[in-house]
């Protein structure tokens, strides 16, 4: 939210795959769209389920709305992402965003 590449990446694994209506990110394509500052200046994280993938790993899947910065109308994307527990710290491995469809 608040544009901090660092912390973005910190989230990531070393081998993080996104899936997005542009394409296929990796690790540093996905934080590199922080490097002129924050993306969105708006959010709601809505309709969230949590599902186990064994001992280790999870996927969450949640209803986002949200506004990029120097727009004027909200987006909403459905996000399914792949965590995975490192020692403790939860790491995502790949992500999927599907536009919601226009009401």
């Amino acid at each position: 939210m608040n544009g901090d590449a660092a912390a973005d990446q910190a989230l990531l694994d070393r081998d993080f795959i996104g899936v997005y209506g542009d394409g296929f990110a990796d690790r540093d394509g996905h934080t590199g769209q922080l490097s002129e500052g924050p993306a969105v200046q708006t959010y709601d994280l809505s309709d969230i389920e949590v599902k186990p993938l064994g001992t280790d790993h999870a996927l969450i899947c949640h209803r986002a709305k949200f506004r990029r910065v120097g727009h004027v109308a909200d987006e909403v994307m459905f996000v399914s992402s792949i965590w995975r527990n490192d020692a403790g710290n939860w790491v995502n491995v790949f992500s999927q965003d599907t536009p919601a469809s226009p009401q």
